[in-house]
């Protein structure tokens, strides 16, 4: 059990110079290219003080746990401190989870950090903030199925990305020691099931038969990929990729049959159990490894702290992404509820989505410390764009340079795709870092199996 800690308050660093506070609670995609850039801009010269405040101790970006779970990235490889981000941008890191939010003293409360027999290192701390951006993102919505949360697995962290792939690599292994028992006799099979057609849900079901093969070819198992190991992908809705244009969907549908993929469509998960999936027409998938990529919710703290949230619990902003009674706290990303004009819905749920509203926060906050207005936010869908591992990417394009959607496929949706995590990474160290990085990660995947093998 978690001791039980009082709060402890952290006095502003150069109190004596009353600098401007902005807090961000989350180090996600957004909020770490948010503190990179304000730190640079206005930590470094003294016009404001910046504190990040993330659970984690590392930062990885996203849109790659997919390749994680599947074992085709090693996230050691790919992470970030925060608390070197924070020493070479010249910001604060403060690690604990939000607890709650005051906001007549203007504080947040964090959580203690435990070490791994859950001693105290730092205690349950209250914050000082002038300026609150939440930036804490989502988490996967099992949507009340009975067993979900028990027997089906998310992918919101690297521990659970690591999770995933770990009992992948077990449920293989046994079914190559059964067929071993049986001197061959009995035919052994692997079912994984992946509950949730949207990108996620259609990446790592490709990166998983990818994976299926490097783990053959290196000899942990003797089961035929393709034949022994089944992967079904479920969908509630009338099609997989249901944000995208249809033609894209009916290609990525096509692409994943060629990988023996098997795709069910129009079924609702009914319930989940340790060695199945229920649907509502009535069947049954056997399952010796579950994965829940179906659909999102904000942590429960942000419907405690008295902000106005919609129903999945995001905080609802106005363009200037302010919470709409409080202009001292600011939301964005996953967390936030932000209104798109042009369609009369909110703004998706997107890494692009983030990246913009991140650049927009930059400009806001310098304009908050000079008593200027506030800039609105205006989003542009670029386009999507589906990584099937190294079998095939696809997607399309959108904005004012082609006029309207337009479907790429092959190495030009292959060589965009891995730009969009070179971008990040460009948003937080730079372009020669990024560069030498990208170098780095070249040799590496020489000398290295295509997939984590331990």
């Amino acid at each position: 059990m978690q001791p039980t800690l009082n709060p402890v308050r952290i006095a502003p660093q150069h109190a004596t110079t009353k600098m401007h506070r902005i807090v961000v609670i989350g180090g996600g995609a957004g909020g770490l290219e948010l503190v990179t850039k304000l730190g640079d801009q206005l930590g470094k010269s003294g016009k404001a003080h910046i504190v990040l405040v993330d659970k984690a101790a590392t930062h990885l970006w996203k849109p790659l746990l997919h390749e994680v779970a599947a074992g085709s990235m090693d996230a050691n490889a790919h992470q970030l401190e925060y608390v070197a981000q924070a020493r070479w941008h010249h910001f604060e890191f403060q690690q604990g989870e939000l607890l709650d939010l005051d906001r007549v003293n203007k504080t947040v409360t964090i959580s203690a950090m435990l070490d791994e027999e859950r001693t105290p290192i730092l205690p349950e701390r209250a914050i000082q903030f002038d300026t609150l951006v939440l930036a804490i993102g989502s988490v996967t919505n099992f949507f009340g199925v009975p067993g979900a949360a028990e027997h089906a697995m998310a992918i919101d962290t690297v521990n659970q990305a690591e999770t995933v792939r770990k009992r992948l690599l077990a449920a293989c292994m046994r079914a190559q020691t059964r067929l071993t028992e049986s001197d061959g006799l009995e035919q052994q099979k692997v079912n994984v099931v992946v509950i949730g057609g949207g990108a996620t849900g259609v990446e790592l079901a490709a990166e998983l038969r990818g994976t299926a093969q490097v783990l053959a070819a290196y000899g942990l198992h003797h089961l035929d990929p393709e034949r022994d190991i089944n992967i079904t992908l479920i969908e509630a809705g009338p099609r997989i990729l249901p944000p995208l244009p249809t033609r894209i969907a009916a290609a990525t549908a096509q692409l994943l049959g060629t990988l023996d993929v098997s795709i069910m469509t129009g079924d609702k998960v009914t319930e989940v159990k340790q060695d199945g999936v229920l649907t509502a027409s009535g069947k049954v998938t056997p399952s010796d490894l579950t994965v829940w990529a179906g659909g999102i919710r904000v942590p429960a703290v942000l419907g405690r702290v008295g902000l106005p949230t919609n129903p999945i619990g995001q905080v609802i902003v106005s363009q200037t992404l302010q919470s709409i009674t409080d202009p001292d706290i600011f939301a964005f990303g996953d967390c936030a509820s932000c209104p798109w004009p042009a369609t009369g819905k909110s703004v998706p749920p997107r890494a692009q989505a983030a990246h913009q509203q991140a650049s927009l926060l930059v400009t806001a906050m310098r304009r908050r410390l000079e008593g200027k207005s506030l800039p609105t936010f205006t989003y542009h869908d670029h386009g999507s764009l589906i990584s099937l591992g190294n079998f095939e990417t696809v997607g399309n394009l959108m904005g004012r340079l082609v006029g309207r959607s337009v479907k790429i496929q092959g190495f030009l949706a292959r060589l965009l795709y891995l730009s969009l995590y070179r971008h990040h990474q460009m948003a937080l160290h730079g372009i020669l870092r990024m560069l030498v990085d990208t170098i780095a990660q070249w040799l590496r995947s020489k000398t290295s199996p295509r997939v984590k093998l331990h």
